[in-house]
């Protein structure tokens, strides 16, 4: 019975400890809180959506940059961004660019990232193409995805499910 109740208190104590320990999440709901060193939440830096390279007609290829400025403690961004383009009830999430390599970058407070949103322009009224409305971006440290009008034309379906657009993996701006 003595060796039972040490082991009990051995395991009451470490279970304590860990739920003592920081999860490191991003501090909040919306995710408005970067922990030095955690991932970049939407809610900790400014997005943008800067001047495509708009595909001009079915078949031609366009490019969407979306700018990421660090407005908090410094934080990283690793992996993929997640992009989804809405059509009304219908949404698509975009894979990453095919042979895109995910990369690490820590961004100090005021600096900044891109990356680019790049499809296939899909003929008008082709009821297969996603005529989307809107374009969703997440980013790995968490908080709400931000939405911005998708103003660029139909896109190529891709398959059944899919739509012919990737997100390509995140770059650092500047120095």
């Amino acid at each position: 019975m003595r060796r039972v109740i040490p082991l009990t208190l051995t395991a009451l104590a470490a279970a304590l400890a860990l739920t003592a320990c920081d999860g490191g999440g991003s501090g909040g709901a919306d995710g408005a809180k970067s922990k030095a060193g955690s991932g970049c939440a939407t809610g900790a830096v400014a997005l943008e959506v800067g001047s495509a390279s708009v595909a001009p007609a079915a078949g031609d290829t366009g490019e969407v940059p979306v700018s990421i400025t660090n407005q908090s403690a410094p934080c990283t961004l690793d992996h993929f961004p997640g992009v989804v383009l809405r059509q009304g009830d219908r949404s698509v999430k975009l894979p990453a660019s095919e042979g895109a390599q995910a990369q690490t970058l820590k961004l100090a407070k005021g600096a900044s990232a891109t990356f680019t949103v790049s499809y296939t322009r899909g003929a008008e009224g082709d009821a297969k193409a996603l005529d989307a409305g809107t374009m969703e971006v997440t980013l790995p440290g968490g908080g709400d995805a931000k939405s911005f009008p998708w103003k660029f034309g139909p896109v190529a379906a891709k398959g059944t499910d899919s739509a012919n657009a990737s997100v390509s993996a995140f770059q650092q701006v500047g120095d």
